[in-house]
């Protein structure tokens, strides 16, 4: 699993999120979100930012360039 599908499966659980409930704030799909955090796919540059913004983290967090969150 990549560095960012752990992130994104970290951040999420930590707010006690289902990944059905992601998907329908950011107004993607259930199926893409799962494909993100199995490391499947990758989120465009665009999608990642959605993503960094709504967990409030960097996005250099997100692709574990950065330990700190923000």
């Amino acid at each position: 699993m990549s560095v960012f599908a752990e992130k994104l499966k970290e951040l999420r659980k930590e707010k006690g999120l289902t990944q059905q409930k992601v998907a329908d704030s950011l107004n993607i799909s259930q199926p893409n979100y799962r494909r993100w955090e199995s490391g499947e796919r990758r989120p465009s540059v665009e999608t990642l930012v959605m993503l960094a913004v709504y967990f409030n983290v960097s996005t250099d967090y997100l692709l574990g360039r950065k330990k700190e969150r923000n």
